[in-house]
């Protein structure tokens, strides 16, 4: 069984009790705040001599000291037959009021120690204890995988709210969960006798009476050389009874001390295990320690919100999960799919790969890659392939080269499509590995590797096209992904520019509904977005939506997008045909990954033709005027120079620092945005030495070019534009 595995199934069956647990905690560290404030406490260097002098001649009647876990002093005697318990001034023994024992409910102990069901329900906490202890265990390994080892364990989470909710707060407060899981166990083994704290009887000892009168506690040495810091607990010994003698339990032992000389009778070590307990009830608890009850009542309250945001996750990973239809029996089908899938969205591309070619007359298997093998009758194997975390496998398919590497290879072609995200560093590594592993082996392939990026539908339909072609056979790849709630947007302006090869391009600004109470109440489809977060527009007859880059956010109160005119393209012809007033259907899917953080470093954006969109969003919400750099690149600037107002006036206003434009297309141009980084380069370099975050966006060869380009040009500092990834200060967003 995988670590996911393990981690999703006893979250599931223990998460509910664990959430009893952890809210009952966070209540009762309540406790440990509440009585450190209540009482002043004792200063650590105060001699308990002198303490036992002052309570002594303000308490009457006085049979017990005792120091609290919180610092403070309560005394017990008898008052008359009445049995009192009162705080005191350590300062002066005082008596400050009453004391009595915790206010809070019995019943919340009862229920966090033993679930209200006695010794039962003490075995079942300590059962629970121990399955978190795995819980935390099994989250350390797959924290680690998801972020790409200790290295990346703080870098940025990205994923759905949910997932970074889960995340983040685990990798806050996980060392805090798993060291409370291994003190209750630690209680609860002594709890439950399963360790003795101290097998150890009481020594047989007694004051002896010489005729003289007893020593006060002050007069005692052993109490004269004992600070509070260390005291415990202080019997004093009884005036109707001669022989009685002094005792006193400190963090290191217990003593008996004659009352007439003042000479230790007798002395007992504390045991280890009864320190390790003490440990581990400071720890657990919060005892002797308030700021620390505070964290652990933040942590057990944490619980619910893990439980919560992992039961969305499971939820939404069983929705996604793979129901591949129309599977012919695996000994008959001529084409196998293999699938490869952390989410489980690489299952639709399988499922619309797999009808197309049931289409066409083939008996299709589609199953997970861990199962891959080939058969008499296979004649075509397809890996559709998604890369997990740092360059990681999924889970599930965790041992699959290894596995592919024990077969034996036949003449069947295996062709590989990895899914991934270019924002991040390993980009389809796990894909690329399979391939490279295929390869190695001697496999041959129908086609070369695919990467495609951002579940791009477009990009699975043009390796559809390459592989009809291949097959010789008619094949249509139109990939219909799940639709999120949409929105009904209104196009209030538009600015067009005529391209430069007959390519129509404009730049689209569209107003959301105002909602009205039914909508606030439902949402209205639009979740907020920022500046390079993607919006998806479904054009009418088709159910698969494109994804444009948005220039604006959500605070600058309209959504604008940049659009160029696409051969045969559904989407881009839809959108240039609007007319003032008509309206779109979109949704918002966010990008995390290209988001530009809050910063004052220098900000470095490279774009070329429509790729300016986000880039110029960027820079109209640089409020702060943080220096940003922006590097454009068009073919003419009568023709492509988009936002170029805009630009010219956010360079007057200071929100753009500094502008480079080339032109290709025109005399003197300048190039490509490659030339005008080469002629920077002394520049570029002392940006990045200040620690520029990089952010590029553009056609594919051009976002490959300036990636080749940065490498030469950083060469220098020793640094990389993979090394710029890792550590999240370049990200692309290319089409």
């Amino acid at each position: 069984m995988s670590w996911k595995a393990v981690h999703r199934w006893l979250g599931l069956t223990v998460g509910t009790l664990a959430v009893v647990l952890g809210v009952t905690g966070a209540i009762l560290a309540i406790d440990p705040v509440q009585q450190a404030w209540q009482a002043p406490a004792a200063p650590g260097d105060l001699p308990v001599a002198t303490l036992v002098e002052q309570v002594s001649r303000t308490v009457p009647g006085v049979e017990e000291i005792r120091h609290l876990p919180s610092g403070a002093i309560v005394v017990f005697g008898f008052s008359g037959d009445q049995p009192q318990a009162s705080y005191v001034d350590p300062a002066d023994g005082r008596v400050l009021g009453a004391w009595q024992p915790s206010a809070m409910p019995r019943w919340v102990k009862n229920l966090h120690r033993s679930l209200l069901l006695g010794d039962a329900g003490r075995w079942g906490a300590a059962g629970i204890a121990l399955a978190m202890g795995a819980l935390c265990v099994s989250a350390l390994v797959l924290l680690l995988q998801r972020m790409g080892g200790w290295r990346r364990l703080v870098a940025r989470v990205r994923g759905s709210l949910a997932q970074r909710i889960h995340v983040v707060t685990g990798r806050v407060v996980l060392a805090v969960l798993c060291l409370t899981s291994l003190t209750a166990l630690t209680m609860s083994a002594s709890t439950l006798g399963l360790v003795a704290l101290d097998t150890r009887t009481e020594p047989e000892v007694i004051s002896e009476v010489t005729g003289k009168p007893a020593l006060r506690g002050a007069q005692l040495a052993a109490l004269q050389g004992l600070a509070m810091q260390d005291l415990r607990k202080l019997n004093i010994p009884s005036n109707t009874d001669p022989e009685d003698t002094w005792k006193v339990v400190t963090a290191q032992g217990q003593g008996w001390i004659d009352r007439y000389s003042g000479q230790m009778l007798a002395w007992q070590d504390t045991t280890f295990a009864q320190r390790v307990y003490d440990l581990a009830v400071v720890l657990h608890t919060g005892e002797a320690a308030w700021p620390w009850a505070v964290v652990l009542g933040l942590v057990g309250a944490s619980v619910l919100l893990f439980w919560l945001s992992g039961v969305v996750i499971w939820w939404r990973a069983r929705r996604q999960a793979p129901h591949i239809t129309g599977n012919a029996p695996l000994a008959q089908a001529d084409v196998l799919i293999f699938v490869a899938s952390e989410g489980g969205s690489t299952w639709g591309f399988a499922q619309t790969l797999q009808d197309a070619l049931s289409q066409g007359g083939h008996r299709v298997h589609s199953t997970a890659l861990e199962n891959f093998r080939t058969t008499a009758a296979t004649r075509q194997v397809f890996v559709l392939a998604a890369t997990y975390g740092d360059g990681q496998a999924p889970a599930h398919a965790s041992h699959a080269l290894q596995h592919i590497g024990k077969l034996p290879v036949s003449a069947v072609p295996v062709t590989v499509v990895g899914f991934g995200d270019r924002q991040y560093p390993a980009f389809c590594a796990f894909a690329k590995a399979l391939d490279q592993t295929l390869r190695t082996q001697g496999w041959p392939a129908l086609l070369p590797l695919e990467c495609i990026h951002q579940q791009s539908g477009q990009q699975f339909a043009g390796w559809g096209i390459a592989l009809a072609k291949t097959l010789g056979e008619p094949l249509v790849l139109e990939h219909v992904p799940r639709v999120p709630q949409t929105a009904a947007l209104t196009l209030t302006e538009r600015r067009d520019y005529p391209g430069t090869t007959g390519q129509a391009t404009a730049i689209l600004r569209f107003a959301w509904p105002v909602p009205g109470l039914g909508d606030r109440l439902r949402g209205h489809g639009l979740a907020r977005f920022e500046a390079g977060d993607l919006v998806g527009i479904v054009p009418p007859g088709s159910a698969v939506p494109r994804y444009y880059s948005l220039a604006s956010g959500w605070e600058d109160g309209f959504l604008e997008i940049c659009v160029r005119q696409m051969p045969g393209g559904l989407c881009s012809t839809h959108l240039l045909g609007l007319q003032m007033g008509h309206s779109i259907t979109a949704f918002v899917r966010p990008n995390p990954g290209f988001a530009l953080p809050r910063t004052r470093r220098p900000v470095l954006l490279i774009g070329a033709g429509t790729g300016v969109a986000p880039l110029a969003g960027f820079i109209r919400r640089n409020d702060r005027r943080s220096p940003m750099h922006l590097y454009f690149g068009g073919r003419d600037p009568a023709r492509d120079f988009y936002f170029g107002p805009d630009i010219q006036r956010w360079l007057i206003e200071g929100r753009l620092s500094t502008l480079q434009t080339v032109f290709s297309r025109v005399p003197n141009g300048g190039g490509y945005v490659q030339d005008a980084l080469r002629r920077d380069a002394r520049q570029l370099r002392e940006w990045v030495t200040q620690g520029a975050i990089v952010r590029v966006c553009g056609s594919r060869a051009m976002a490959q070019g300036v990636a080749e380009t940065l490498d030469e040009v950083l060469a220098p500092l020793t640094l990389s534009v993979s090394t710029l990834k890792a550590k999240e200060r370049y990200a692309e967003d290319v089409f």
